[in-house]
Parts: structure tokens; sequence; C-alpha cells
């Protein structure tokens, strides 16, 4: 995903950061104030609530690999 897209793109509902989550298989843009993640699907970012998955526990998201920007 294009670093500049990356740096634009804020949590439709809280209008927050996002941070991009990339695991084995899926990438996600994750908001750590909301606790969903945004999937990103053939590399772009789906930003819908009613597409977002609920995070259980921040600690789901500091276990998976992450890269920023």
């Amino acid at each position: 995903m294009d670093n500049r897209l990356l740096e634009m793109l804020v949590c439709p509902l809280c209008k927050g950061p996002l941070e991009h989550v990339r695991t084995a298989t899926s990438r996600e843009l994750v908001c750590h104030a909301d606790r969903l993640a945004f999937p990103v699907r053939d590399g772009i970012p789906v930003m819908l609530e009613s597409e977002a998955r609920s995070l259980e526990s921040v600690d789901t998201v500091a276990a998976a690999p992450t890269s920023v920007g």
C-alpha cells in the first residue's frame, strides 16, 4: 500500500490515526481508539464500519507483525 495514502487515511468514525497491520493471510488498517480493524482487499482499504471487525483486545493487534507506512 502506498505510504502517502496511509498518511492521508484516518478512521471514518473518530478521525484518528490508523495502523497498517499485515499478517500472513490478511492486511488491515487498525483504529486503536475504536478497536476496529478495516480490511484491505486487493490493495484497497475498505473504510466502511459494516466491513470492519471488532478487536477483542489490544493484545490481538500487538501480537501481529506490523508495518507502519
